[in-house]
C-alpha cells in the first residue's frame, strides 16, 4: 500500500500532470482536482481530506461482499506464495483455474460448462465475438457474422466491444462502427411504451429483433446480445414478455443468444445471473465484476455444451487468448469470493429479504419526489428516471445535465450514485449492505434529488 506521505493537492497535482482518467473530461478534471481515495472498509470509502461515503455503486458494480474481506486478501496472498502467475498458453493449467471453473459450471444456467478466461468484460466480449465467428464458420456459415446490440447496451470499451454496444457518445468519438455490428432499441417502456402496457411494449421492442435479422437476413446474423438489466445505459429492466419473445425470435432464425451478465451475474438481480431471473438460457454468457467482487481482475466466457462441443469436435487451433487469461491468484480469489456469497447465502439474502427492501424504501422516495418519473431495476440494481413533469413523462434534455448536478449533490452528501446517460441516476451497492445502510443511502438521495430539483427552479 502506498503510504499517505503526500497532501491532497500534492496528489492532485501529480495526477493532472501523469494520470489519463477513463470516461472523464481531462480538462474539466484538472481544473477541479481529483477526489483522492485512500482507504475502505466494508460499504464506505475514504478520502484523502478523511470523507467518509457511502459507496452506492460497489465500486464500479463490482464489490459484491463489501471491502476489507480478509478471506479474499488471504487467498490471494497465498496464490502469491505458491505460484504468482503462469499461463495457459502450453497445453498447462493451475489448480485454480481448474477449480474456478468446475465451480462456475455449477452455478451458470443448464449447458454452460465450459469457460474462457478474461481479464475484464470488455474482453469477455471481444473473445465472444471471436467464438461465435468462428463457430458458424465450422458449421459452413461463414457469413453468420453480424451481431445485433441494443441502444444504450454497454458491452466495453474496446474498439469491437463499442461497436457492439450501443452508446452514441462512444460511436461518435469513433466516427463510425466497425462492420458486422447492428442495433435494435433499448426496451425502456416509460420513454418508448406510448399507450401502451408495459407487456404491449415489451412485445413490440422485442419484435424490432425480428425485423433488423429479416433486413440484415438470417444468413448473415450470428447472434444477439443483451444485458438482462441494461446498467451503464440506465438500468433498463424489460418488461416480462421481453426476454422470452427475444428468444423466441432467435431460435426461430437460428441466432445464438448471448446474456451479458457483467453487471447482473453473482447475485445483483437476487439470483446468481440475471439469465435465471429473466428465464434466459444463453449459448454464451460473459462475466466479470462481482466475480471476484473486483479484489482483482478477472472475467469468463460462459459457454454452452453446443457451442463448445462444435469448436471441440473440429480438432483446429483457437488462435485467441490473453497473458493474464485465468491468472491463478484472480482465480484463487474468485473462488474464496464465491465461498462467501454461498456461506453467507447472501444471493438469497438480496432475493428475498434486503433486495426487497431496498426497493420499497427507495420507492416511497420516488413516490414523493416531484423529480422521479418512475424507480426501475432489480434486485440491488435501481435507476431513478429523472424527469421535469411526472404527469405528461417530461424528460429532461441531455444537455440540461441533469444527472450530472444530480451526482454532484450526492457527493457533496457523502453519497456515491451514478449518473447514467443524463436523465438517470443508478444505484448498486454491495451486496452486504444493511437496512441502516438502505436507509442512509436513502436519506442521501432524497437531499441529493432536493437540491437538483431546486437547481431547476422544481421545489
Amino acid at each position: 500500500m502506498v503510504e499517505q506521505v503526500r497532501t491532497t493537492q500534492q496528489w492532485q497535482g501529480l495526477d493532472r500532470a501523469h494520470h489519463m482518467h477513463p470516461f472523464t473530461d481531462s480538462k474539466a478534471l484538472a481544473a477541479r482536482g481529483t477526489r483522492v481515495i485512500t482507504h475502505a472498509e466494508g460499504v464506505y470509502i475514504y478520502d484523502s481530506e478523511g470523507n467518509k461515503i457511502l459507496d452506492g455503486m460497489a465500486g464500479l458494480w463490482c464489490v459484491a461482499v463489501g471491502y476489507g474481506r480478509r478471506e479474499l486478501i488471504d487467498a490471494a496472498t497465498k496464490q502469491m506464495e505458491v505460484l504468482p502467475y503462469y499461463n495457459s498458453f502450453f497445453q498447462s493449467s493451475t489448480p485454480t483455474q481448474i477449480e474456478l471453473a468446475h465451480r462456475l459450471s455449477e452455478l451458470t444456467p443448464a449447458g454452460v460448462n465450459h469457460f474462457f478466461y478474461a481479464n475484464s468484460g470488455s474482453e469477455a466480449n471481444d473473445t465472444i465475438i471471436r467464438l461465435v465467428r468462428y463457430y458458424w464458420s465450422l458449421l459452413g456459415k461463414p457469413d453468420k457474422r453480424t451481431f445485433i446490440g441494443r441502444t444504450y447496451g454497454y458491452h466495453g470499451s474496446t474498439v469491437a466491444a463499442s461497436s457492439m454496444g450501443g452508446m452514441a457518445p462512444m460511436h461518435a468519438q469513433d466516427k463510425k462502427l466497425l462492420p458486422d455490428f447492428a442495433h435494435i432499441s433499448h426496451p425502456h417502456w416509460y420513454s418508448l411504451g406510448g399507450d401502451l402496457t408495459r407487456e404491449e411494449f415489451g412485445l413490440k421492442a422485442a419484435r424490432e429483433l425480428e425485423a433488423k435479422i429479416l433486413e440484415l437476413g438470417a444468413d448473415n446474423v450470428a447472434a444477439f446480445i443483451g444485458e438482462p438489466v441494461q446498467g451503464a445505459g440506465g438500468g433498463i429492466d424489460p418488461p416480462s414478455t421481453y426476454w422470452p419473445e427475444i428468444q423466441r425470435i432467435c431460435r426461430k432464425y437460428d441466432v445464438l443468444v448471448v446474456a451479458d451478465e457483467v453487471i447482473c451475474g453473482f447475485g445483483r438481480t437476487g439470483n446468481w445471473f440475471g439469465s435465471d431471473t429473466y428465464q434466459i438460457q444463453p449459448d454464451l454468457m460473459t462475466m466479470a465484476k462481482a466475480m471476484s467482487s473486483g479484489y482483482l481482475p478477472i472475467a469468463a466466457v460462459g459457454i454452452h455444451d453446443r457451442i463448445f462441443n462444435v469448436i471441440h469436435e473440429s480438432g483446429g487451433q483457437i488462435h485467441h487468448g490473453y497473458t493474464y487469461s485465468g491468472h491463478p491468484a484472480a482465480c484463487a480469489v474468485a473462488i474464496a469470493n464465491l465461498d462467501i456469497l454461498r456461506k453467507e447465502e447472501i444471493v438469497e439474502r438480496v432475493r428475498t429479504e434486503i433486495g426487497p427492501y431496498f426497493r420499497s424504501t427507495l420507492q416511497e422516495v420516488a413516490d414523493k419526489h416531484p423529480l422521479i418519473g418512475e424507480l426501475r431495476g432489480a434486485g440491488l440494481l435501481a435507476a431513478f428516471q429523472l424527469v421535469k413533469d411526472r404527469a405528461t413523462r417530461n424528460i429532461f434534455a441531455p444537455e440540461e445535465d441533469a444527472a450530472i448536478r444530480c451526482r454532484e449533490f450526492a457527493l457533496q452528501n457523502n453519497l456515491i450514485m451514478r449518473p447514467a446517460g443524463r436523465q438517470t441516476m443508478v444505484l448498486s451497492p454491495p451486496l452486504v449492505i444493511t437496512r441502516a445502510h438502505v436507509d442512509e443511502m436513502a436519506d442521501k438521495a432524497k437531499r441529493a434529488f432536493d437540491e437538483t430539483a431546486k437547481s431547476f427552479g422544481l421545489l
